[in-house]
This record gives C-alpha cells, sequence and structure tokens, in this order.
C-alpha cells in the first residue's frame, strides 16, 4: 500500500461531505489508494462521488492518518436549520474557540396559561397587551439579566394554530420552561409540548403558574405531569419545579436562578470567532427601513458591513440592533438581533450567513435568473399546485398577505390540514407587507381573493379593488381568516341531498291517466303520504319511475297528509304509468350546504 508522502503529526479536517478525489488531495495520498481502501469497505465510489465524514474517517484510521470534522461552512454553501444544529453540537464536543454564552430558553405551554405575561414580567416590556384574540401572532427574542449573566428567551406562541412555531422554538433553544397553570392542569397543548420536549431532549424547567389564584393546586399538577413521566425533584424526579405567578411577580426570581443552575450543569458555549450563524425568527417589510428580519445568533459573530444570504434573501449588513433597539456593531453567539440590509423579507427558519462577494454576486445572478424565468415564490407555489386536476377539483384562488412571514407559517400550516378531494386552495401568491395596487392587479388577472392578516390595503388598492370588483378581507384573529377561507371553500362544493322517507302506498285503483299525470286511489300501507312531496313508483319491488305528488283528497276533500291504515286519492305528476298493485314510495329531499 502506498504510504502518505509526507508524514505528520498534524490531524486532517475533512468537511462533513467530501468527494473522493479531494478526499485523497486533502490525505496527500493517490486516487487508486482510496478507492482500493473503500472497495476493502464495501463501499464502490468513482472520483467525482461523495462520501460523509464518518466513511471517510474510518478509511483515514484505516491508512494511519488522524481525521477532525471540519466546521467551517464552504463559501455559498446554503445550510439547513438541521444542519446549524448539528454544527453547533459538533462544534462543541472539537472544543476549539469555545467560549460560554447565555443560555436560550423557550416558554412552552396550553394557551392562556400564562406564558405571554410571564415573559411579560420578565422583561419589564408589555407585549401581552398587543395580543388579539388571546393569540401571540408572532415569535419574538429578548435578554434579561440574573446575577449579572444574561438569559435569552424566544417566546414561541401555545396556540393549537402554531404547533409549527412552537417546534421551532423547541429546537432552536437549551433549556424549556413548560408552564402549566394551577388552576387548569395539563391540557391538549401541555401533553403536545411534553412529547417535543422527549423527543428533542431539551433540558426542562416546570413552572406553575398562577398560584395565587383560588382555585391553584400544584399538587394536582404535578401529579398529572409525573403520569406524563415528567417527575419534579421534590417527587423523586430530575425536572426542577418552581411555583409562581407570573401576574403578580412571585416566584420569578426563583425560576431565573433555576435557569442559570441548569445553564451551569449543561455549560452552553460556542465559537465567536467563527462568522456568524444565525436562524431567522421573524421577518417582515418596514416602510421606512424596508426588509427587517429577527434573528437568533446560534454560532458566531456578525459584524455591520458584512455581505450576508438567507435562503433566497441576500443583500449587506446596514445595521443591527439589540431587542431593545439600541444599534450595535457586532452580535455574538445566543444574542437576538434585529437585522436590516437584506433585498427582501427572509423566511422563518432560513439561516441567515455570511458569504463571500464572489458568492453574493452568484446569488443576486441566480435571484435575477429566477425572476426572468418567472421563479418568484407565489409562482412556485402554483406549480406545487398544478398536479390538481383541473376537471375534477375546483380550485379557490388566494392572495395573502401578513406582516410577519412567522404569521404566514402559522397560516399555510393550518390550511394544509384541510383534506378534500373535490376542492383545494390555489395560492396565487403569498407575502409579507400590506396590500398594494399590484395585489390587486394579480388577483384581476386570476380571479382571486385577497386576504390580507395584520396588514392594511393601501388607499389606491382600495378604489381599485372596488372599480374593479376584487374582494379583500382583512383580519387580526388567525383563526377568523381561516374560517373565512374554510366557508369560501365549502361554498365550491355541490350540495349534498338528503332524503327522508315518509311512507308507502299500495295503489289499489287507476281513475285517469294523462300524458304528463294520473289520478290514482289506494292505502297508505306505511308511514304517511304528504302534499307535494316526491314519489319513487315499485312494480314488484323493482323502481319503475319518479314523479311529483300535486294534489291529495280523504274522503274527496282536499288535505295536507293522510296517515298509515287509510285510503286516499291523489294527483301523480310524471311520465311513468302506474297500474294497480303497484307501490309507490313518498319521500322529499333537502339540498344541504356542505362543510370541510
Amino acid at each position: 500500500m502506498t504510504q502518505p508522502k509526507e508524514k505528520t503529526s498534524n490531524i486532517v479536517k475533512i468537511p462533513s461531505t467530501v468527494t473522493v478525489k479531494k478526499f485523497g488531495e486533502l490525505l496527500n495520498l493517490p486516487i487508486s489508494d482510496i478507492i482500493k481502501e473503500l472497495m476493502k469497505n464495501g463501499i464502490m465510489a468513482n472520483i467525482n462521488e461523495e462520501i460523509d465524514f464518518e466513511t471517510a474517517n474510518i478509511i483515514a484510521a484505516d491508512l494511519g492518518i488522524e481525521t477532525q470534522e471540519d466546521l467551517a461552512v464552504s463559501d455559498g454553501e446554503t445550510i439547513t436549520l438541521e444542519h446549524l444544529l448539528e454544527i453547533c453540537r459538533k462544534e462543541k464536543l472539537a472544543k476549539e474557540n469555545l467560549a460560554s454564552r447565555p443560555p436560550i430558553v423557550t416558554v412552552l405551554g396550553h394557551v392562556d396559561h400564562g406564558k405571554t405575561t410571564l415573559l411579560d414580567t420578565i422583561r419589564k416590556a408589555s407585549v401581552a397587551e398587543k395580543e388579539a384574540g388571546g393569540i401571540t401572532q408572532h415569535i419574538s427574542a429578548y435578554q434579561t439579566k440574573k446575577r449579572g449573566q444574561l438569559i435569552t428567551f424566544v417566546d414561541t406562541p401555545g396556540h393549537a394554530a402554531f404547533s409549527a412555531m412552537r417546534e421551532r422554538g423547541v429546537s432552536i433553544a437549551d433549556i424549556a420552561i413548560l408552564v402549566v397553570a394551577a388552576n387548569d392542569g395539563v391540557r391538549p397543548q401541555t401533553k403536545e409540548v411534553i412529547e417535543y420536549l422527549k423527543d428533542k431532549k431539551i433540558p426542562t424547567i416546570v413552572a406553575i403558574n398562577k398560584i395565587d389564584v383560588p382555585e391553584a393546586d400544584p399538587q394536582r399538577v404535578k401529579q398529572e405531569l409525573a403520569e406524563l413521566d415528567i417527575l419534579v425533584e421534590e417527587w423523586g424526579g430530575k425536572f426542577i419545579s418552581n411555583e409562581i405567578s407570573a401576574k403578580k411577580n412571585i416566584g420569578i426570581d426563583a425560576l431565573l436562578e433555576s435557569i442559570l443552575l441548569v445553564s451551569e450543569v449543561e455549560e452552553f458555549v460556542a465559537d465567536p470567532k467563527r462568522d456568524g450563524l444565525g436562524v431567522v425568527l421573524e421577518s417582515h417589510l418596514d416602510p421606512q427601513r424596508g426588509p427587517i428580519s429577527i434573528v437568533l445568533v446560534r454560532t458566531g459573530t456578525f459584524k455591520v458591513g458584512q455581505d450576508i444570504a438567507a435562503g433566497n434573501s441576500y443583500g449587506r449588513i446596514k445595521r443591527i440592533e439589540d431587542f431593545s433597539g439600541k444599534s450595535i456593531e457586532i452580535a455574538p453567539p445566543s444574542t437576538p438581533v434585529v437585522i436590516t440590509g437584506l433585498n427582501e423579507a427572509a423566511n422563518v427558519n432560513d439561516i441567515l450567513q455570511v458569504v463571500s462577494k464572489k458568492s453574493l454576486s452568484q446569488i443576486k445572478s441566480k435571484a435575477s435568473d429566477e425572476i426572468f424565468r418567472g421563479g418568484k415564490a407565489g409562482v412556485s407555489k402554483q406549480q406545487l399546485y398544478s398536479s390538481i386536476e383541473e376537471e375534477k377539483i375546483k380550485k379557490l384562488n388566494v392572495i395573502i398577505k401578513s406582516d410577519v412571514q412567522g404569521s404566514l407559517e402559522a397560516i399555510e400550516q393550518i390550511l394544509s390540514a384541510i383534506k378534500s378531494s373535490e376542492v383545494a386552495i390555489n395560492y396565487i401568491d403569498t407575502n409579507v407587507g400590506n396590500i398594494t395596487e399590484s395585489d390587486v392587479k394579480i388577483a384581476e388577472s386570476s380571479n382571486a381573493i385577497i386576504y390580507g392578516f395584520n396588514v392594511t390595503a393601501t388607499s389606491v388598492a382600495k378604489r381599485m379593488a372596488e372599480s374593479k370588483g376584487i374582494e379583500i378581507k382583512s383580519f387580526n384573529i388567525i383563526y377568523e381568516l381561516i374560517d373565512d377561507i374554510k366557508n369560501s371553500l365549502a361554498s365550491l362544493l355541490p350540495p349534498e341531498i338528503v332524503r327522508t322517507d315518509l311512507g308507502r302506498l299500495k295503489v289499489l285503483a287507476i281513475f285517469k291517466t294523462g300524458k304528463k299525470d294520473m289520478i290514482v286511489g289506494g292505502k297508505v300501507i306505511e308511514g304517511k303520504v304528504s302534499r307535494k312531496c316526491l314519489i319513487d313508483v315499485k312494480r314488484e319491488k323493482e323502481l319503475i319511475g319518479s314523479g311529483t305528488l300535486t294534489n291529495l283528497q280523504h274522503n274527496k276533500k282536499n288535505v295536507d297528509e293522510v296517515s298509515s291504515g287509510s285510503e286516499c286519492g291523489l294527483t301523480f305528476e310524471g311520465s311513468t304509468k302506474i297500474e294497480e298493485g303497484d307501490v309507490l314510495e313518498f319521500f322529499t329531499e333537502e339540498e344541504v350546504r356542505r362543510k370541510l
């Protein structure tokens, strides 16, 4: 076997994925040696195919070379949230350039159990009053200090509508505070959150809130949690618990101490010397400043003036603000910041990263090409729904405008749960910002309804919509918007015909036979007969025709109804020729509007 050309004690750094050719170059070995060693391990790969670090590490070890995974992000490489979290995990294991960072804490629990009030109390700022319909509409992030140490909080809404946003909060958090109301106990969203916490293996602190109310029963809450394998320390478990009142500011200091205690045990660290990598929590269009992104820095440091990219968005950092709005020059790990400088609002969960000028130029060029080919977000969503069979499924064309990306995510998540083989939502466009004349023009050409969530329509757009008959519907409570779209979808469904059987009559005599009607007599053998009902004509149990009852007589008098056991005469309207011995079945039909 050919040995490395140059013996060295240096550890060779290998990327998370590497081509066989590049792998050979990094090890300073002939490609033939690498391929032979791969084959010995049952791996058939040519020089241009990629292998992962785990495989590369085994091959290098067999060749007597020590390797280490290179956690640097390649210039121009677009990374996912999962990749970022993996980088952070491996960064800690590598133990290079590490420094302590503030813990990132998320507050989770059932709706109305006091999560927002708790966060409001902690940061001494009023956010609870901004809620609409009792739901926190957006994710926010901010910091507080305890014993001179910073703690970062990520606020995730607790309503069922925002389970996707809540899961994102768990994914990026170091510590979770599980809030359970002492007077209400474990509820559906509580159970859902506990499943997330178990799945993500997030260190968890239990906060039993509302202990000041008369109905408070903390022991019952602990019992219910124990049944879900959340056993608190005082009951012999591993979960720290704090009894608090967010409203009355009771137990908050102890809760913050619990966070610092967990943080000391877990030792949260990051590499502040590398270029920044952060998660986009929120984004929106500011009328004065343009696209704004709320970013949580997970590792590395962002600096004003750096070229950046997030998903399909790109630009240069013009300004960095901390959560209080103060302008800062750098943003280290665990810092929640507001960043100005991207060309458009980034998507929630996009990873903001520093790029070179060359990569920035390539991203701009790619974006221009996509726009030229019609590759905007709205069009891609149409392409997503292009598989809908036009002749079978009726589509509701909609344009949705929202104040922030997080709300769009929540709306689309809820709407995606609507399942129907007959109707579907066709997203003509979804975007952030107020409703403008451009939206109205798109709606006119596509026959779409414009839905706005926490946004307004410009005066020009309103006038244009009125003159062109375009519907603009605005909401500030998410479920009102969802219900309206559901109702609009349901209106496209053909109505359900509900049949109600009334009775049966045996024909005993034929009194008159016309071209389109007959007068017959008979005895009601079951149920009743009513005027203006529908009739099925059966002969020897076989359906031979149908018609309508237009007149009903009993004892030669017009009546509205004849019951079982009585004889009557009736006028049958229809083309079927009735004979003695036939059985007439009477029924009504009603059109009922269907629901989704």
